[in-house]
């Protein structure tokens, strides 16, 4: 059987939520078990950047693969998956959205664990891919009580909404400030490109989770590096790879919890309704081999059907 090949518009059309949140469900646990083979990113520098590869070996899922991207001409990035049994070439996904899509499910994992059990309100910073499959997934994992959305352009903020009721149904505010979107929410995403922080510690209202999405080094973070002051607990998914940046994490020195371990009942991630929790996302290797395994057997039985 010949490989399958998709782009954007297949996974924007044939990737639901549930799909690759059960996906990243395993590889976090696989992870957290030991049997996730997922070495940190391997850079190969090309002169003015860089070609990045991430890999991972899932024999639970029988799968293995990489995903490869680059950092100075904003390619198409590339997911290739295997079978583990019989070495063929399953499928091969061009673009960005399958990334994206698998970071907005991992996301929504760590909103299921962390969060105040129930409804949520979410309020969202940023109004770009990442905010949107972030909401795309979270929907899938908890009902959504309102949301509101704050961006640097009030008129992202207006059309992300537009396109929230009509792709998703689900009615989204847009609000003037990020702080008029992140006070007093159960959840808080934020997913900027910013290099400084964009909120203050003290806008968090206790019991809130909050997922940092963009940038988290020492020299450039979205979130002030003292609301880890005011944090029960941060979690990450991969705290090897968090630990293999060229540059320290911002939260580098505080102790951080594996959010696999959350999953599997070896750590926990909220222990009262008070608590502020922190998910700091930085892409679990292997995610994304998985995500586009899943879709590739969806669109299989999609086929068979």
């Amino acid at each position: 059987m010949s490989p399958l090949l998709l782009n954007d518009d297949d996974v924007r059309a044939r990737l639901d939520p549930a799909t690759a949140v059960g996906a990243v469900r395993a590889v976090l646990l696989a992870s957290h078990a030991g049997t996730l083979r997922a070495p940190p990113r391997v850079r190969a520098d090309l002169g003015d950047g860089d070609l990045v590869f991430t890999a991972g070996r899932m024999d639970s899922l029988g799968v293995f693969g990489f995903r490869a991207y680059d950092t100075f001409a904003g390619a198409d990035q590339l997911v290739a998956v295997w079978g583990r049994q019989d070495g063929r070439l399953r499928v091969l996904v061009s673009g960005d959205e399958l990334g994206a899509r698998r970071t907005g499910a991992i996301g929504a994992v760590a909103v299921d664990v962390a969060a105040k059990p129930g409804p949520i309100r979410l309020g969202l910073v940023g109004a770009g891919t990442q905010a949107w499959t972030q909401l795309w997934a979270i929907r899938a994992v908890r009902e959504l009580a309102e949301v509101s959305v704050a961006a640097r352009h009030p008129e992202r903020a207006v059309a992300f909404a537009d396109r929230a009721a009509a792709e998703l149904d689900v009615v989204v505010r847009p609000v003037a400030s990020a702080e008029d979107a992140v006070r007093d929410q159960d959840v808080v995403v934020v997913a900027t490109s910013s290099a400084t922080p964009v909120l203050q510690a003290g806008w968090i209202a206790p019991g809130t989770h909050l997922n940092t999405i963009g940038p988290k080094t020492a020299s450039r973070h979205e979130v002030p590096a003292d609301l880890a002051g005011r944090a029960a607990v941060i979690l990450t998914d991969s705290p090897a790879q968090l630990a293999a940046y060229p540059e320290p994490h911002v939260f580098a020195d505080q102790p951080l919890t594996d959010l696999g371990a959350v999953l599997a009942g070896a750590a926990t991630a909220r222990t009262s309704p008070e608590e502020i929790t922190i998910f700091c996302s930085v892409g679990l290797a292997g995610t994304e081999v998985a995500v586009a395994a899943a879709l590739c057997d969806r669109v299989r039985q999609g086929e068979a059907g």
